[in-house]
């Protein structure tokens, strides 16, 4: 039987991430952020300076990376907290329409599927990157209520943003990703919708464990 895999995917501050690393953890599974891989990528393109997609898809193969518990490393540099940064947010987005940079990184990620097995999250993890994933859940929330959260998040860490202006980062990160020609972000047709709008996260984590359990109680 091979290893199963939970692919949680959906647009930028769904919440996708925090709830798929709790399920984890629940479960005792891996954990693959995929969106830290193209954080990371950006984040090297924007140092170096890479624009063609050829730089930046060999950057992508070769990069010197190492997930270490909550700490992401990059030549031996815990690099965590700047990939979060907006900018490298907005870079990331750009970046992942390429064909050949998506091609790069589908080994590693694929690679993340260990026994006992693994929560991934992203936007393509139950289309493209686990296609047979057990169980798929797609995160959703209204854009202004995602703004608001990622407010509170950035005002938490002392960065001076407005809700305006990350309602429309948002709005354009959404259409890039919806309408990229490899791998947009859609929910998979065997996928169940989690809106989290109106849920707080413990009732959101709930959900996707109860799916599990339920999952394994009718066996797979």
């Amino acid at each position: 039987m091979s290893v199963p895999v939970i692919a949680i995917d959906g647009p930028s501050a769904s919440g996708k991430g925090t709830i798929a690393k709790k399920v984890a953890a629940a479960l005792g599974f891996h954990y693959l952020e995929s969106g830290a891989l193209y954080r990371l990528i950006a984040l090297i393109a924007l140092r170096h300076g890479l624009t063609a997609e050829s730089a930046i898809a060999d950057a992508a193969e070769h990069m010197d990376v190492v997930f270490q518990e909550d700490e992401i490393l990059i030549e031996d540099q815990d690099v965590s907290s700047q990939i979060r940064h907006e900018t490298v947010g907005n870079r990331a987005s750009e970046i992942a329409p390429m064909a050949t940079v998506r091609q790069a990184l589908l080994k590693r990620q694929r690679a993340f599927r260990q026994p006992p097995g693994l929560v991934a999250d992203g936007r393509d993890m139950g289309t493209v990157v686990f296609p047979d994933a057990w169980i798929k859940v797609f995160v959703t929330a209204s854009a202004e209520e995602r703004a608001r959260r990622r407010h509170k998040q950035l005002i938490a860490k002392g960065i001076s943003v407005t809700i305006d202006d990350l309602l429309r980062d948002i709005h354009e990160r959404d259409a890039r990703d919806s309408a990229r020609a490899a791998a947009p972000l859609r929910m998979a047709t065997d996928a169940a919708i989690l809106d989290t709008t109106d849920l707080t996260i413990d009732a959101a984590i709930g959900a996707v464990l109860d799916r599990y359990r339920v999952k394994t109680r009718a066996g797979r």
